[in-house]
């Protein structure tokens, strides 16, 4: 009866990924950040934000500095380096500035992305294609 209770809550413990953080509008924090949450930002980051979850900047958030993270979705402002590895999606009320490498990227209509982008993976299957395009023209 005691042992499963216990692993329960051992697993409860170790699962960061479902976790939720929540930084509200009103709060400014300074510093690095470093977590295995997923964050909804509606007040201000500046610093170094380290996350291998989710990020969600709410229309009153704003992160300055560099945001590494798995995911994100903007509808606030962002300004420095953005590092995500997954999918980064840009709402109409999105505003983006500096360095960003992405996964995948989504911009709707009305976001502002001034931002240099490399987009990770995507250069390696272009190059495949092209490789095996040329080898199929040589043997015609």
């Amino acid at each position: 009866m005691f042992s499963d209770n216990k692993k329960g809550k051992e697993q409860a413990l170790t699962d960061f990924s479902r976790n939720q953080n929540k930084i509200s509008e009103g709060t400014k924090i300074v510093g690095d950040i470093v977590s295995e949450g997923g964050f909804r930002v509606e007040g201000i980051i500046e610093g170094t934000f380290k996350t291998t979850g989710k990020v969600v900047v709410g229309k009153s958030g704003f992160i300055q500095g560099t945001l590494e993270c798995s995911d994100a979705d903007f509808e606030g402002k962002f300004s420095g380096n953005l590092l995500v590895s997954g999918t980064l999606s840009l709402k109409p009320t999105a505003h983006i500035e500096g360095d960003v490498s992405v996964g995948k990227l989504a911009v709707e209509p009305g976001a502002t992305f001034n931002a240099s982008c490399a987009m990770k993976g995507g250069l390696k299957s272009i190059g495949k294609q092209q490789n095996g395009q040329k080898q199929q023209g040589k043997s015609a």
